[in-house]
C-alpha cells in the first residue's frame, strides 16, 4: 500500500512538473496577449494546440518510459552524436524559456507588492536557488507544484465567472474562427511550444525515469500521468482565456508591459491584481526550477562532471537566466517569443521519438500503436510548416526587442 501511495505521488508529481512547467509566466502572458489580439478566435488556437499537444505527449512519454532512457540517450542510440545536438538545442531553448520565467516571476512581484522589476529579477533568482539548495528540494518543488496548480485553476475559475465572458461566441469561434488561418500560425505554434515544446514535454517523463517508473507494465499509470499533465494545463488555459475574453469584450485594453495582471485588475480591482501577482510569482518560481532541472537532465548523462555536480549546475543555470533577464529586459515580449522558440525545437525532438518507436534496440518488443506513429508524423509535418510560416514574425519581433 505504501509503495502504491509512493508511486501515485511520483505520478502526480510528474504530471504537475509537466503542467506547471507549461503553466508558467509565459503561459499566462501568451494567453492574455493573444486573447486581446484574436478575441474569441483564440479558442480555435487553444483547440488545435491541445489536440497536437496530446499527440506529442503520448508519443514522447511512451517511448521514453518504455525504453527507460532519457531523450538525449535515445537520440545518441539512433545516431551517435545526435544526442549531444538535441541536448544543446533543448538546453539553449530551456535557458531562453527560463530567462522568461525569471522575468515573469519579477512581473508577479511587481503586481503583488510593487517591487521594482529589475530588483525582482534578482530576488526571484536567489529565492529559486535557495529552494533548490534545500536537502529536500525535490519534495518541496513537488508539493509546491501540486498546491499552486490547484490554486491557480481555482482562482482563474472564480475570475472567469466574474468577468461574464461571451461563452456562446467563444464556443462558435473555437470551431469556426473568423480570422484567416495564416494569422493563426504564430499563435498556434507559440501555444504548442509553450505547452509541450522544448524541454517541457520531457520534464515529467524524465522525472519518471529518475524514479524508475518505466516499462510496459506501468503503461496505464504513465498514460494517466501524461494525460493529467496536459489536462491540467489545458483546463487552466481555457478558463484563463474565458476570464480575459470577458475583460477585453467589455472594451478594456490590457497593459502591454504586464497584460495578464492588468486583465485581473479590470476583473477584480487592486485585490485581483495583487492576488494574480502572487500566482504569477509562484508559478514563475516553480517554472524556473522545473526548467533548470529538466534542461540540466539533458546533459547529465553525457558529461560525468555535470552528473557529479548536478545541483551546482542547476544553480548556475538559474543564476545565468537571472543575469540574462536583467540585461535583456522586456519580459512580457520575451515570454511570448520563447514559446515560439520552443515550438521550433518540437519537430526535431518528435522526429527522433517517432524513429525510436520503430527501433527494437530502443523499445525492445514493445509495439507502438500505428495510429500514434502516424499522428506523430503528421504533427512533425504540421509544426515544420508552422515554423517556416511563423519564422518571419519571430525574427521581426526579436529585432524589435534588440532594437
Amino acid at each position: 500500500m505504501k509503495d502504491k501511495r509512493a508511486q501515485l505521488s511520483i505520478l502526480l508529481s510528474a504530471a504537475f512538473l509537466m503542467a506547471t512547467s507549461a503553466i508558467g509566466p509565459g503561459f499566462l502572458t501568451q494567453t492574455a496577449t493573444f486573447t486581446e489580439e484574436l478575441k474569441s478566435d483564440f479558442g480555435f488556437v487553444i483547440l488545435i494546440s491541445l489536440l497536437l499537444a496530446i499527440g506529442v505527449q503520448l508519443n514522447v512519454w511512451r517511448i521514453i518510459c518504455v525504453s527507460g532512457m532519457r531523450g538525449q540517450d535515445i537520440a545518441n542510440r539512433i545516431l551517435p552524436g545526435l544526442g549531444y545536438f538535441v541536448a544543446y538545442l533543448i538546453t539553449i531553448g530551456g535557458l531562453a524559456f527560463n530567462i522568461g520565467n525569471v522575468g515573469g516571476a519579477a512581473l508577479g512581484l511587481n503586481s503583488m507588492v510593487g517591487l521594482n522589476i529589475n530588483a525582482g529579477y534578482f530576488v526571484c533568482g536567489l529565492l529559486s536557488i535557495v529552494i533548490f539548495i534545500s536537502k529536500n528540494a525535490q519534495g518541496i518543488v513537488d508539493r509546491l507544484m501540486q498546491i499552486l496548480g490547484a490554486l491557480m485553476i481555482l482562482v482563474i475559475i472564480v475570475i472567469a465567472i466574474k468577468t461574464h465572458p461571451p461563452i456562446g461566441e467563444a464556443v462558435i469561434h473555437t470551431f469556426v474562427p473568423l480570422s484567416s488561418f495564416a494569422t493563426l500560425f504564430f499563435p498556434i505554434l507559440t501555444l504548442l511550444g509553450g505547452t509541450v515544446g522544448g524541454y517541457i514535454t520531457f520534464a515529467g517523463a524524465h522525472r519518471l525515469v529518475d524514479a524508475k517508473i518505466t516499462g510496459k507494465e506501468n503503461f496505464a499509470q504513465i498514460n494517466k500521468s501524461s494525460i493529467m499533465g496536459i489536462g491540467i494545463a489545458s483546463l487552466m488555459r481555457v478558463f484563463l482565456f474565458l476570464a480575459i475574453l470577458g475583460v477585453v469584450a467589455a472594451g478594456n485594453h490590457l497593459d502591454p508591459e504586464n497584460p495578464a495582471a492588468s486583465a485581473f485588475h479590470y476583473a477584480a480591482g487592486s485585490l485581483g491584481e495583487h492576488f494574480f501577482g502572487f500566482i504569477l510569482f509562484a508559478a514563475g518560481i516553480t517554472s524556473i526550477i522545473g526548467a533548470a532541472y529538466t534542461s540540466v537532465s539533458f546533459l547529465k548523462t553525457l558529461y560525468k562532471g555535470i552528473l557529479k555536480y548536478e545541483r551546482y549546475c542547476i544553480i548556475g543555470f538559474i543564476a545565468l537566466s537571472t543575469i540574462f533577464m536583467r540585461v535583456i529586459g522586456e519580459p512580457a515580449k520575451l515570454l511570448v517569443l520563447v514559446g515560439f522558440l520552443n515550438g521550433l525545437i518540437l519537430p526535431i525532438t518528435l522526429t527522433i521519438v517517432v524513429i525510436a518507436s520503430r527501433r527494437k534496440d530502443i523499445v525492445g518488443n514493445y509495439k507502438h500503436p500505428i495510429w500514434l506513429t502516424i499522428l506523430g508524423i503528421l504533427i512533425v509535418i504540421f509544426t515544420l510548416f508552422l515554423s517556416i510560416e511563423g519564422l518571419p514574425t519571430l525574427i521581426a519581433d526579436m529585432m524589435n526587442i534588440a532594437g
